[in-house]
């Protein structure tokens, strides 16, 4: 299964989360179509299942074949899988440029990692699922640095997470320590998605 490309909003209402972060989609606070207002289905426990599923992946923006890849590498480390997992989604490359505020959105933050603006350790890196390693300093190339969109999206940045530091002159960020679990999106029950693909 390909990307998602359709309607963001109407997913969002869909989920029950806000997936471009500001909460806009969220105004109407009810599943789309004509019945979605007043809705009460009661779900099963794999419909739950896959619901947290679904929120995890499309907050990050994955297809079905790298999220299930991303799960079986976390699984096999030592640890709970459900914070490995969570834990390797937002060491990805396209992940924490948006989290420095390089981009407004995830999905910006992937085109600037494919078009090839991002460095990590000096070295141009292309690939939006490169996982960071701790100690990794992400930046920009010297002609990236002065694009509006990047410009604008770094002074609109209202918060930055405990696990990255950023320096405002040389336009790059540190990924200086693997994150907690409570520095992570508290609307996911990992739980739920570590049965899902325990079944």
């Amino acid at each position: 299964m390909s990307r998602y490309t359709g309607p963001k909003f109407k997913l969002s209402r869909r989920l029950g989360i806000s997936l471009s972060g500001n909460g806009k989609d969220l105004k109407r606070p009810f599943p789309p179509g004509q019945h979605g207002p007043g809705q009460r289905k009661k779900v099963s426990g794999y419909g739950m299942q896959l619901l947290e599923k679904q929120k995890l992946r499309h907050m990050y923006g994955l297809n079905e074949k790298q999220f299930r890849n991303l799960y079986n590498k976390a699984s096999k480390q030592q640890g709970i899988s459900g914070e490995n997992f969570m834990v390797l989604l937002e060491s990805r490359l396209d992940n924490l440029v948006y989290r420095l505020g390089f981009s407004n959105s995830r999905a910006g933050a992937r085109q600037l990692v494919s078009h090839g603006h991002v460095i990590v350790n000096g070295k141009k890196v292309d690939i939006a699922s490169y996982t960071v390693s701790t100690g990794d300093v992400i930046g920009l190339r010297e002609r990236s640095k002065g694009l509006s969109v990047v410009k604008e999206a770094v002074a609109n940045r209202n918060y930055l997470p405990g696990y990255l530091e950023f320096n405002e002159a040389g336009m790059e960020g540190k990924y200086i320590r693997l994150p907690e679990r409570a520095e992570l999106p508290q609307e996911i029950d990992e739980k739920q998605i570590v049965e899902f693909y325990s079944r």
